[in-house]
């Protein structure tokens, strides 16, 4: 569906950033003031900080299909407080990344949708090429459409990653249907950023209601946690042995207790099904999965690091929510890391998968 002048100018005029779905808005920003831009430095080095999980919406995308603006966030007019924020925290570049809500859309809507919402990001992304790279978009309720989309969005509009949710409309990521996407991700050779969109399935039961936002809490690492042990156990990382996929949150609960997965293919052989080509561990530290840094605590990324190895680790920040502010220093203090290895998380890995100058 081609798209006219006037409707792309509404679009760029209109995207606003926004942070993983929750319950309440993000903070409304202040009043602007300088903020001096922090340089990270190596070993006398200084070096280009990647984030790779920053979220963003296309307002005349969702107006397509009626979606609302599920919280406040920065206008592309003016983005002062996003890059004021960036330029506090060390952040050299921004990962923009955006939360499927579409995949119960129609193949005509689902089209227009993508359309519009990926040439809009680019035309962001382009017009501030210094602080800004974006994640394109898929109907991936679509499988054939969504690999077409990709191929145009790294062929074309020069895309280097493409986001998915841990699901589509409750289908996992695992299913052959999917095969096209994941077949054509790994042809191009691009980034998947995984970012899930809750255990929405539990909630009706009442699980996750009561204090604690546990929706968000525990649903989105867990949503995250299934995907990955499915993409394992199925057979999918085995049958596209050149995917690369990000996991926000670190991973979800998966690399805390990774072990058990390997001991289950042990304990119970006969129960488990088709055993994965290679012990489920191996797949956290083999080049197929990334994580970011969304842990917390120096011990937490200590240990996530320990699970999967340095080269799969990249920072995130979830901006425009304030869940961390701190990642570059988190980096910083997590112990017994090398210079190099600190280069790549904090942005040496990013950049190479992306395709960010150094």
């Amino acid at each position: 569906m081609p798209i006219s002048g006037d409707l792309l100018a509404s679009a760029l005029a209109s995207i606003a950033f926004v942070g993983c779905a929750m319950t309440s808005a993000a903070s409304a920003p202040g009043p602007h003031t300088q903020t001096r831009r922090r340089e990270v430095v190596v070993n006398g080095k200084r070096i280009k900080t990647v984030d790779v999980h920053a979220h963003c919406a296309v307002p005349a995308a969702m107006a397509l299909i009626n979606q609302p603006l599920e919280a406040s966030g920065l206008l592309m007019t003016d983005t002062r407080t996003r890059i004021e924020a960036m330029d506090a925290q060390g952040i050299d570049v921004e990962a923009l990344s955006i939360n499927p809500y579409w995949y119960h859309a129609g193949r005509d809507e689902a089209a227009a949708l993508i359309k519009v919402q990926n040439e809009t990001l680019v035309e962001f992304c382009a017009a501030n090429p210094d602080r800004f790279v974006g994640f394109a978009t898929a109907a991936l309720q679509h499988p054939e459409l969504a690999a077409e989309q990709v191929d145009y969005a790294v062929k074309t509009l020069g895309f280097r990653g493409v986001g998915v949710g841990g699901s589509v409309a409750g289908v996992e990521l695992a299913d052959p249907r999917f095969h096209p996407f994941w077949a054509k991700c790994e042809e191009l050779g691009v980034l998947v950023f995984m970012h899930p969109l809750g255990t929405r399935e539990l909630e009706p039961s009442g699980r996750l209601a009561g204090s604690g936002l546990l929706t968000n809490t525990i649903g989105n690492p867990l949503e995250t946690t299934i995907a990955l042990s499915h993409l394992i156990f199925e057979g999918t990382l085995d049958h596209f042995p050149g995917l690369k996929i990000c996991a926000a949150h670190g991973g979800g609960f998966l690399p805390s207790y990774a072990h058990r997965c390997d001991a289950v293919c042990r304990t119970f052989p006969d129960r488990v099904g088709k055993l994965p080509k290679k012990p489920p561990t191996a797949y956290l530290r083999d080049g197929q999965l990334f994580f970011d840094t969304i842990v917390f605590t120096p011990e937490a990324l200590r240990h996530l690091i320990a699970e999967t190895g340095p080269g799969q680790i990249m920072i995130g920040t979830d901006y425009p929510f304030p869940w961390t502010s701190t990642e570059v220093d988190l980096v910083l203090r997590t112990p017994g890391l090398s210079d190099d290895e600190r280069i790549a998380i904090l942005g040496g890995t990013a950049a190479r998968l992306l395709g960010i100058a150094p």
